[in-house]
C-alpha cells in the first residue's frame, strides 16, 4: 500500500497526465476525420473500446450502485454529451477557442450546485462569475453583433462546458459510488449519444467498409488512451481538492495552445488573449466560490 505522500503524488500525476492527453487528443480525431471517419463514428468506437474491454470487470461496482442508478444515468448523459460535443467542436473549430468556451464551466457549476447541492456563493464566488462572464464577452465581442458563439463549433464547446459542470456536480452528488462505476457510466453515456447521432447521420457508418488498417489502429489506440484518461481523472479527483484540481486541469490549455500552434498553425488575436486571461483567472479562483460549510464537498467534484 503506497504511503500518503506517494498516493498524493500519484493523484496529482494522474491529473497532469489526463490534462495533457486532453490537450492533445483533438489531433488524432482530426487525423481520423481526414481519413474519412466522422466525429460521431470515431467517438462511438473510441469510447466503445474501453467500455467493451473493461466495463465487464466493474460489474460488482455497478451492482453496488444500483440504488443510485438514476443519478448514474444522469452522469452518463451529462458526461457523454460533454465528450461527444468536445470532439465535434475541436473537429470544426479553433482548438484554443473551443477550450476557452469549455472552461467557462465554473459559471455553470454555480447554477447546478445551487440546485442539486444547496451550495451558495460567497462574495468571491460572485466575483469569479462576473470575471468568467466578462472574459467570454471580451473574447466573443464583434462590433455590431451580440457577443454570442459565432459558429456551431463554439456552441458545441459552450454546451460541453455546461454538461461538464453538470457531470462534476452529479459526481459530487454520487459521493460513495465507486470510481470504476462512474468510469463505466462515462463511457456508456458517450456510446448512447453517439448511437443516437448515427441514427441521425447514418452515412458516417460508411467508414466501416472503407477505413484502412491504420485508421482502425488509431481508433483502438485513442480508445485505450481514453480509457486510461477516465481512470486517471476519477483517481485524481477522489484524492486532490477541487481547487487544486482545476489548476491542474488548466494545464490542458497550455498543452493545447502549443500543440495547435505547431500542428494546425492556429493563432489567437489580442482580444481573444484578453478574454482568455479573464476566463483562466476565473477558473483558478473557482475553488473559493462556495461558503465555508461546503468547501469539504468540493474535494469530490
Amino acid at each position: 500500500m503506497p504511503s500518503i505522500p506517494l498516493r498524493r503524488t500519484l493523484a496529482v500525476a494522474s491529473l497532469v497526465y489526463a490534462a495533457s492527453m486532453w490537450g492533445l487528443v483533438w489531433y488524432p480525431y482530426r487525423l481520423l476525420s481526414e481519413a474519412g471517419v466522422g466525429g460521431i463514428a470515431s467517438s462511438l468506437v473510441t469510447y466503445a473500446v474501453p467500455l467493451l474491454a473493461l466495463g465487464w470487470a466493474h460489474g460488482r461496482a455497478l451492482r453496488a450502485a444500483r440504488g443510485r442508478g438514476a443519478w448514474l444515468a444522469a452522469l452518463a448523459l451529462a458526461a457523454g454529451w460533454t465528450n461527444l460535443a468536445y470532439v465535434l467542436a475541436v473537429l470544426e473549430g479553433e482548438v484554443v477557442r473551443v477550450l476557452l468556451l469549455f472552461y467557462l464551466s465554473p459559471l455553470w457549476t454555480v447554477l447546478f450546485a445551487r440546485i442539486l447541492l444547496g451550495e451558495q456563493l460567497n462574495r468571491a464566488g460572485w466575483a469569479v462569475m462576473a470575471l468568467a462572464a466578462g472574459g467570454a464577452l471580451v473574447m466573443l465581442w464583434q462590433p455590431g453583433d451580440w457577443p454570442l458563439p459565432a459558429s456551431r463549433a463554439e456552441w458545441l464547446a459552450l454546451s460541453a462546458g455546461v454538461m461538464f459542470a453538470a457531470s462534476n456536480v452529479i459526481s459530487r452528488h454520487l459521493d460513495g459510488v465507486a470510481e470504476s462505476a462512474k468510469a463505466v457510466a462515462v463511457w456508456g453515456g458517450v456510446v448512447v449519444w453517439t448511437a443516437a447521432g448515427l441514427a441521425w447521420r447514418p452515412a458516417e457508418l460508411d467508414f466501416l467498409g472503407a477505413a484502412s488498417a491504420h485508421a482502425w489502429l488509431l481508433l483502438v489506440g485513442v480508445g485505450a488512451v481514453i480509457g486510461s484518461m477516465t481512470y486517471a481523472v476519477q483517481y485524481g479527483l477522489a484524492r486532490v481538492p477541487a481547487n487544486q484540481a482545476i489548476v491542474i486541469f488548466l494545464f490542458e490549455l497550455v498543452v493545447a495552445a502549443i500543440a495547435a500552434y505547431f500542428l494546425s498553425d492556429e493563432r489567437m488575436s489580442a482580444q481573444e488573449w484578453a478574454g482568455a486571461a479573464m476566463i483562466v483567472t476565473a477558473s483558478l479562483f473557482s475553488g473559493h466560490m462556495e461558503n465555508a460549510q461546503h468547501e469539504e464537498k468540493t474535494a469530490h467534484a
